[in-house]
């Protein structure tokens, strides 16, 4: 009989917390948890895919050639992988342009080495400049100079 009293009573505990849990949370549905149609699901991330394309984060990189002497400035946010030649970092006076690949701050005048991530934060003047000749790879905007 007491084995009994402690399985119903346990039962009761059961149905209780899950009562309440299953009670608490909303049902699929209504105005806290609203279905939603693939049709939406779809137009939502077309919309998302279009800002995205629109910002420029995303696109794919484009290549450049740049002549000894001159300099590619980025704007905000923007990547830059020297492929080939000799180029150096042109900071801001204060900050540099990051090296991601090394995990560095780059200066003006240091090195930026071949197929190394580099990440121009803000659009202040930073880049870099050929040493030689360069082909390189930049997402994002720029300026030739």
């Amino acid at each position: 009989m007491k084995v009994k009293n402690k399985i119903l009573i346990c039962a009761a505990f059961l149905l209780v917390f899950t009562g309440g849990f299953f009670a608490a949370s909303a049902a699929p549905g209504t105005q806290e948890d609203p279905l939603v149609s693939q049709s939406y699901v779809d137009a939502q991330i077309e919309g998302l895919k279009s800002q995205i394309a629109s910002s420029g984060s995303g696109a794919a990189f484009s290549v450049v050639t740049v002549k000894a002497g001159q300099k590619v400035l980025g704007g905000e946010g923007t990547e830059i992988i020297v492929r080939s030649g000799d180029a150096t970092a042109i900071d801001n006076g204060v900050n540099g342009v990051s090296d991601l690949s090394s995990g560095i701050d780059l200066k003006t005048g240091q090195r930026a080495q071949l197929d190394h991530l580099l990440l121009v934060p803000r659009n202040d003047g930073r880049g870099i400049q050929a040493q030689s000749e360069l082909y390189i790879m930049v997402r994002g905007s720029y300026t030739l100079q």
